[in-house]
């Protein structure tokens, strides 16, 4: 009897451990948490705006010295190339000069403002014109004017040499510019900036736009309505052509993706690269 009871009492107290340790007791494997901070690792695939790719590149470059298991793969081939692409998912950010096509407005893309984007006018260095106005360029950009003399320069053609319609440059400049009007057909159409401003310096007469981190020597920088850009003016509203360089997502992003936003549009990398490219720091944008 005494056999049996022990025998009960030890089978008891079996179970009683058994049923502790599957309702809280210490388990013989359990998965650690990953620690924050922890490393970043994938391939972030990128396209879209020729205007950003000077800053870019350089967050590329910067942003795999500190994470060397991130690849990050930047190509051009317009502002609206990036948002269709990011779009259909082929790649994970699409950037561009320009606000959202309205046609994507319900792919669930999410925009990321990167930096202010002044455009500038660029013309041939034999052009003796500094300055035009506003309606002068409208004027050139459609047609009207075709020659120097007709806005105070020297008996030269002029030369129109700008974007494709799939470029945010293009856009930007009808947006802020033109307006309700319409470019000319007559033009030499180049497929980036580093493209059209090689096309002008090279073409007597040649006028057409860029954005401000493609102005180079090589080429003459033409004033606004008699201002000419500088990021003084751009800071204070007295210069006006510019937009914000945008990097849209498929929803929030994530891992590396993440990262390389957040790396880019944050303070250090803005105010080393920024200004440095051509471009003004988010905190510089005017009101």
């Amino acid at each position: 009897m005494n056999m049996k009871k022990s025998l009960t009492l030890g089978l008891a107290v079996v179970m009683a451990a058994t049923l502790l340790a599957g309702c809280g007791g210490t388990p013989a494997k359990k998965e650690e948490p990953k620690k924050a901070g922890a490393e970043i690792t994938g391939t972030v695939k990128a396209s879209g705006s020729t205007a950003l790719l000077p800053l870019l590149k350089a967050g590329q470059e910067e942003f795999q010295k500190k994470n060397a298991k991130v690849t990050v793969n930047i190509a051009g081939g317009g502002s609206f190339t990036g948002q269709n692409q990011v779009a259909s998912g082929a790649v994970n950010i699409g950037n561009s000069d320009v606000a959202l096509d309205a046609k994507l407005k319900d792919k669930g893309l999410v925009e990321h403002k990167l930096v202010g984007i002044p455009f500038v006018f660029i013309a041939n260095k034999e052009v003796n014109v500094d300055s035009l106005t506003t309606q002068q360029y409208v004027d050139i950009m459609t047609g009207k004017v075709t020659n120097w003399k007709e806005v105070g320069g020297k008996d030269l053609k002029i030369t129109l040499v700008h974007r494709s319609p799939s470029s945010g440059s293009r856009a930007t400049i009808q947006q802020l510019v033109l307006k309700e009007n319409k470019f000319t057909d007559n033009a030499v159409i180049q497929d980036s900036n580093g493209a059209v401003r090689a096309a002008i310096a090279s073409t007597a007469g040649a006028i057409g736009y860029v954005d401000a981190a493609y102005a180079d020597a090589s080429v003459k920088m033409l004033a606004v309505d008699g201002v000419k850009y500088s990021l003084a003016d751009v800071a204070s509203g007295k210069y006006k052509i510019l937009t914000f360089g945008r990097m849209f997502t498929k929803g929030q992003p994530e891992g590396a993706t993440k990262a390389f936003i957040d790396f880019v549009t944050g303070k250090e990398f803005q105010e080393t690269y920024a200004e440095k490219s051509g471009f003004v720091p988010l905190t510089k944008m005017p009101k």
